[in-house]
């Protein structure tokens, strides 16, 4: 009952703010591509080697109005293809915004099976509220609804992620994210858990008048998992 209550709230936070100020936003396509050090997700290692392999992580957006339509992508320096998701944000004004989106990071399956009890796929629902002076306390809520995430008897495990973030100065923010529920092929079977705690420090680095390179490092620890990481990457 706790994860379809969460699955509702999703619901009724799109139909609350779906008449929330118009976001200015870029039009046209947009590419944009991460090298991080080590691909690590919501305080979980997505490596082989323990999150230590660097990965080349791209975006192609597409915006339109207040859509954002987006495919993003990881994949390891030491080879093979990790991840593509696809996603569709609305942005309901300059605070809120709704997602859809269709991860995949299996690839055991034929990519373009989407029944319920067969595909890699996870369709994942997301509402966000980016934080707003005197007091920007970020928060995001996102469940997994669909596809291959699925408890001990076969059933959808609504696997519910909740993260919070505050910046504590103009270049560094620090977040707490935490799985709500038993997530046993996700997040981990042991119940409510913190398992994303941080700090995120950026910088720009100027290299001329016309070019400026966004670098950042994230140091953070899975307390439920009792494991640490340190992060470094930057946006090209």
């Amino acid at each position: 009952m706790k994860r379809l209550f969460f699955l509702s709230l999703l619901v009724f936070n799109f139909f609350s703010l779906i008449n929330a100020q118009d976001a200015k936003l870029k039009e046209g396509f947009n590419f944009t591509a991460d090298i991080v050090s080590s691909y690590i997700w919501r305080g979980l290692d997505q490596e082989a080697s323990k999150g230590g392999s660097p990965n080349i992580q791209p975006t192609i957006a597409y915006v339109t109005g207040r859509s954002t339509t987006s495919v993003w992508g990881s994949t390891s320096f030491a080879g093979g293809l990790k991840e593509i998701d696809f996603s569709e944000t609305i942005e309901l004004s300059k605070a809120f915004s709704i997602t859809l989106t269709d991860d995949n990071w299996f690839f055991d399956k034929n990519y373009f099976n989407y029944s319920n009890s067969q595909t890699d796929h996870i369709l994942e629902g997301t509402v966000a509220y980016t934080g707003q002076k005197p007091f920007p306390l970020a928060v995001s809520i996102n469940t997994m609804f669909y596809g291959n995430d699925k408890d001990k008897n076969g059933n959808n495990a609504y696997s519910t992620y909740v993260e919070l973030g505050y910046p504590i100065c103009s270049n560094a923010n620090v977040f707490c994210g935490m799985s709500l529920f038993d997530s046993p092929h996700v997040y981990g079977n042991k119940g409510f858990s913190v398992i994303n705690l941080g700090l995120k420090v950026s910088k720009d680095v100027k290299v001329n008048d016309d070019i400026t390179i966004p670098f950042y490092g994230v140091i953070g620890c899975n307390p439920q998992a009792g494991k640490a990481f340190f992060v470094a990457g930057v946006t090209l």
